[in-house]
C-alpha cells in the first residue's frame, strides 16, 4: 500500500502482505489514515469502501448499486474524480497510480525472486521507492 502526495512522491509504504488481503483490511492494520489531519483530503478507490464512514476527509468514487446503473451525474462525478487534469483537485487518485507505476519501473520491486532471505521483497520495494523519490527530486 502506497501513500503519495500531489507531486507523486511516496510518503508512506506498507509492508508486503502474503496472499489476498482486502485493501481496507490492510489499511486498518497499518493505521496510515489515523495520522493524516482532517483538513487534508484523502483520495481512495472503491477498494476502500466504508472508509468514508470512519473519517471526514475521504473522497471516494460512487459505487454502482447492485442491479442498477449510476446516474449521469454520478458518472460525470466519477470521471472528474479520476481525471488527470492539471487543475483538478480530484485527479490525485490518478497521480497515485502514476507513482506506483514509477516505482514498478525498477524491476526489482516487481520481479519474482526465489530465495530464503527474510523480507527481501520489502527491501527491494523500499529501495525502488527511495530511487523513485530521488528521481523526482533530481528532475
Amino acid at each position: 500500500m502506497v501513500m503519495s502526495d500531489q507531486n507523486k512522491r511516496v510518503l508512506a509504504l506498507s509492508i508486503a502482505r502474503e496472499g489476498k488481503v482486502h485493501d481496507k483490511r490492510q489499511l486498518d492494520a497499518e493505521k496510515l489514515v489515523d495520522c493524516v489531519p482532517d483538513e487534508v483530503p484523502i483520495h481512495v478507490d472503491l477498494g476502500f469502501q466504508g472508509l468514508q464512514k470512519e473519517f471526514v476527509n475521504i473522497l471516494i468514487p460512487d459505487k454502482k448499486p447492485r442491479g442498477k446503473e449510476l446516474t449521469e451525474q454520478q458518472k460525470q462525478s466519477n470521471r472528474e474524480k479520476s481525471s488527470d487534469v492539471f487543475d483538478n483537485p480530484f485527479g490525485e487518485r490518478v497521480k497515485c497510480e502514476h507513482t506506483i507505476s514509477g516505482i514498478k519501473r525498477y524491476k526489482a520491486a516487481t520481479a519474482v525472486s526465489r530465495n530464503h532471505i527474510l523480507d527481501l521483497d520489502d527491501r527491494f520495494m523500499l529501495l525502488a521507492t527511495g530511487l523513485w523519490n530521488f528521481y523526482l527530486m533530481a528532475a
